[in-house]
């Protein structure tokens, strides 16, 4: 089972070879599983471990007392559910399963081990936790000030990307394996709209959806119409181009540039 939290951070850096065994060991321990629509953990239980995604999908949510579901985030494979949950006495928020998981629990004591030996991984996960943070500052700019057509456009853009990031698309085609309802709970419109809007996105020839499969034709012209910049993921890091200097894990400073 590859770990595609390694593909995400190289974003960032190029990992050496024992950054990328330290990862890939966290990946192998405690593996768990859950089917679709169960939680890994509800509001109010208390953390003891980071989850990391290694399949499946798996979304953020909170739910109000009369039932009504907001979506905050989705987690796709390579993801890691809140870097440093286990600080917080307990859980403000649910995270569940949308499809069939596979998911790693990472310990406490093993990340402080990882982020105390580690400064490469260290550094990789503070812009993993930043690029999080922008996510969902710009997830409350759809919800404010988007339209229905830029919301969801802006979505599967986003989407998109984070999967071709960790090797997940073929080439501009990805699985998307949720359904309209979970689509409506994550850009606060009802389903009758996001069917509508759907319609509407393919009818300008800007995605195509079979089931769960999408197809986007013209990536740049739905950035376009989705009023989407990249910029917030920070995808375009000069990390890119970095490699670990005879295969040490060092500190910024220490990073030299490979081809």
């Amino acid at each position: 089972m590859h770990n595609l939290l390694i593909n995400k951070l190289e974003q960032f850096t190029r990992l050496s070879a024992e950054d990328k065994q330290v990862l890939a060991d966290v990946a192998q321990g405690r593996v768990r599983v859950r089917g679709a629509r169960e939680d890994l953990i509800r509001e109010g239980d208390k953390p003891t471990d980071v989850n990391l995604i290694l399949e499946g999908w798996a979304c953020r949510y909170k739910i109000l007392p009369d039932g009504r579901r907001q979506i905050i985030s989705f987690f796709v494979p390579g993801d890691l559910c809140d870097l440093h949950v286990f600080v917080l006495r307990a859980m403000d928020h649910s995270i569940g399963a949308l499809t069939p998981i596979t998911f790693a629990e990472i310990s406490r004591e093993t990340l402080r081990d990882i982020m105390s030996n580690h400064p490469r991984i260290t550094e990789a996960l503070w812009w993993d936790t930043l690029v999080t943070a922008a996510i969902q500052r710009e997830w409350t700019v759809n919800l404010g000030q988007r339209s229905a057509f830029e919301r969801l456009g802006h979505l599967l853009c986003e989407l998109f990307i984070r999967l071709q990031a960790v090797g997940l698309t073929q080439g501009n085609a990805c699985e998307l394996p949720v359904t309209q309802t979970e689509l409506a709970d994550a850009t606060g419109l009802t389903t009758v709209h996001v069917n509508r809007t759907l319609q509407e996105l393919r009818g300008k020839g800007l995605i195509k959806l079979h089931g769960k499969h999408l197809t986007v034709p013209d990536l740049e012209a739905l950035e376009t119409a989705s009023v989407f910049n990249l910029s917030y993921l920070h995808a375009d890091h000069e990390g890119r181009a970095l490699d670990a200097r005879n295969g040490e894990a060092g500190s910024a400073g220490q990073w030299s540039r490979g081809a």
